[in-house]
């Protein structure tokens, strides 16, 4: 048991990265569709300058970047979780209940991803940890 435990211990922080890594990267593509019409549909039109839905791209795209590289992660995670949760009560909540029904379950997974990694940090593999480790 103590080397399983071992085991856990040890991988932990880095899966944690992997986690961050992967949802960073699939959210930021969120923002280049909103910002650059990134695989949009060929009606996409950019958002007009400091709209609602410009700062959620903006938000999307450059928070992604910093949590891809595992900077700043615990604030801009916090900041992310907000935004999604707003997008969730603002633009799904009203179709429904159930985020199956109201099609928000990209916004409240993504709302508690990035909660769980404002507490936890960046993991092994991010710039946080790089510069923590040089002071």
């Amino acid at each position: 048991m103590a080397k399983m435990d071992s085991f856990y211990a040890g991988w932990t922080p880095r899966v944690l990265s992997i986690l961050r890594i992967v949802a960073a990267f699939l959210f930021l593509a969120h923002g280049a569709q909103k910002l650059f019409g990134f695989l949009a549909a060929p009606s996409w039109k950019a958002p007009a300058t400091f709209s609602q839905m410009w700062v959620g791209g903006v938000l999307e795209f450059f928070g992604g970047i910093l949590l891809l590289l595992g900077l700043f992660t615990r604030p801009v995670a916090f900041i992310l979780s907000g935004m999604m949760a707003v997008a969730y009560f603002q633009m799904h909540a009203p179709g429904g209940f159930w985020p199956l029904q109201n099609k928000g379950e990209l916004a409240a997974l993504y709302a508690f991803l990035f909660l769980f990694l404002a507490v936890a940090g960046g993991g092994e593999w991010s710039v946080d940890r790089l510069l923590r480790r040089r002071r």
